[in-house]
């Protein structure tokens, strides 16, 4: 009872060090484990080398030993659940009797146990802590999320509107509460805003000293330190630039500001790009409406084209994309989409990319029949489906592109074969595929699969595709072993090495959670990666 109360590995030894002599009129010379070597006990001085070597050439039942001058001596086996990951040696000047050496035995195992359960729980503390450290880095992360999430809806908005260098400058001004600058090239003022109007005249350095600023801005690609001012630049094309800048002469500005000025200057970069449209006098040939619509093409531009096709681009769309494993017939891949979105009504705009199909869909459509219907069409080639999230205007587009191929990545990842996913509809996964820094998802994963995805590269084995479909099935085995395609006890012997391995227990309701949430980040990097 003492044994199995103590924490500590030390005290522990003390205790069986006290119930040697106790039992029989013997003591303990020292204990031998395979990870942390021989431990001796008591004043006794013993060849190390030897007694390493005598405990080398024993099996799992322990044997006698020679201890030194001692008549007797014996190594008792250490075992846990794991096996024997060690041995106590004690010695007599004469043999005990069976009797005594049996309790000698029982209290080797009773050690061992101990001495397991001790590491045990400090292998739980120490994750404990881990992951406590973890959380604290997630919930930052999430903070951080959350204000870049709030400032880039803000210039999203001021992009969508169309607005110009006054209105961005507003905006970052607004929510910076700091005097904001947006100037050329040259340091020339092109807008302002702040409660206050702007120095007169506005201050210029000198060419070379702006030439040297711009160079290292650039080079940083991040906001920088110049002066009273905290600056960024805004570069669309290698020969247009502008500069987003914070009057900041108490040096106070932190990190919302740091992000407000980046995503400021990616609007400032857009809107510098539009003008720069507007100036020329002929548009790129050979693109098509939606080509523009997927790669970010300026929105008033767009609408112009859909307004001459007769295509309505402010009602709500989604951008769908269809996708097949190998290229040939192409032809009749893009007419069986067209023709299976045009029966089901989804829409007529799409254009082949690849080894896809990319459809801009005028409604929320059955996307397993539409999967179906192009499957019949295929003559039993089958494909694959990934729809993104509801556009509302041009500028939506790139967005749920991106979201409809992450959605068919996902899908890949997780082995779903042939469906057809919404991203809308992913869940946890789609609040991990949205985070800017995964740094920190990366170390909770690793927390929780790390021995699991070392011990699959070690030996080729399955067991983190086990785990998640295990834990995708709510925990039960005749469902796992159908999703696996294998016997249900091969998923009993999985999940009992699993459980070896991690030393998690899968009863857990919080382990089970963690591991499910581990699971699906690593699919969504996975995802990300490929």
């Amino acid at each position: 009872m003492l044994m199995t109360e103590r924490g500590d590995e030390g005290a522990i030894v003390a205790l069986l060090a006290s119930a040697v002599p106790s039992i029989a009129r013997c003591r303990l010379v020292g204990i031998s484990e395979s990870e942390s070597g021989w431990r001796p006990h008591g004043p006794a001085l013993l060849a190390i080398s030897e007694l390493a070597s005598q405990i080398g050439g024993l099996d799992t039942s322990g044997g006698p030993m020679k201890v030194g001058t001692s008549a007797w001596g014996y190594a008792l086996p250490l075992r846990s659940f794991g096996g024997i990951f060690g041995y106590a040696v004690v010695a007599a000047e004469e043999e005990p009797s069976s009797t005594d050496q049996l309790l000698l035995r029982l209290l080797a195992q009773q050690t061992g146990i101990a001495l397991a359960n001790a590491r045990l729980h400090e292998r739980e503390r120490t994750a404990t802590a881990e992951l406590r450290s973890t959380n604290v880095a997630l919930a930052e992360t999430l903070g951080a999320l959350e204000l870049s999430t709030v400032i880039h809806a803000r210039l999203t908005d001021v992009a969508a509107a169309g607005g110009d260098q006054s209105t961005i400058a507003r905006a970052v001004h607004d929510l910076t509460s700091y005097p904001v600058a947006i100037e050329d090239r040259h340091g020339n003022l092109r807008a302002w805003a702040g409660p206050d109007p702007p120095p007169e005249p506005y201050p210029k350095a000198p060419p070379r000293v702006r030439s040297a600023m711009l160079r290292r801005a650039v080079k940083a690609g991040r906001p920088i330190r110049e002066g009273d001012h905290l600056l960024v630049v805004a570069s669309p094309q290698d020969d247009l630039l502008g500069v987003l800048a914070l009057v900041d002469p108490s040096g106070t500005a932190g990190e919302r500001e740091w992000t407000a000025l980046e995503h400021g200057a990616t609007v400032l970069a857009v809107e510098l790009a539009r003008l720069r449209a507007v100036a020329e006098t002929e548009l790129r040939m050979g693109r098509d409406l939606v080509d523009e619509l997927l790669s970010s093409a300026e929105e008033e531009r767009t609408l112009a084209r859909a307004q001459g096709l007769g295509y309505d681009l402010l009602r709500p769309h989604r951008v769908v994309v269809v996708a097949i494993e190998d290229d040939r017939e192409t032809e009749g891949f893009v007419h069986g989409v067209r023709r299976a979105a045009l029966d089901l009504g989804v829409g007529s705009l799409l254009v082949a990319r690849a080894n896809s199909v990319v459809v801009i869909s005028e409604a929320d459509g059955d996307w397993d029949r539409m999967r179906h219907e192009i499957d019949r069409a295929l003559g039993g080639r089958r494909c694959r489906i990934g729809v993104g999230g509801r556009c509302t205007r041009p500028s939506d587009f790139p967005r749920s592109y991106r979201e409809a191929r992450l959605a068919l990545k996902v899908q890949t990842a997780a082995g779903n074969g042939t469906r057809s996913t919404e991203f809308d509809a992913l869940g946890v996964i789609r609040i991990l595929a949205e985070s800017e820094e995964l740094s920190g998802i990366e170390r909770f994963v690793d927390l929780w699969l790390g021995a699991l995805r070392e011990y699959d590269e070690a030996h080729g084995a399955a067991l983190l595709e086990t785990l998640s479909r295990y834990l995708e099935q709510g925990g039960n085995y005749e469902a796992t072993a159908h999703a696996l395609s294998t016997h249900r006890n091969t998923v009993k012997y999985r999940l009992q090495r699993i459980r070896a391995i991690s030393g998690l227990d899968l009863a857990d309701a919080d382990t089970r959670f963690n591991l499910q949430l581990a699971t699906r980040a690593l699919q969504t990097m996975n995802a990300l990666s490929s």
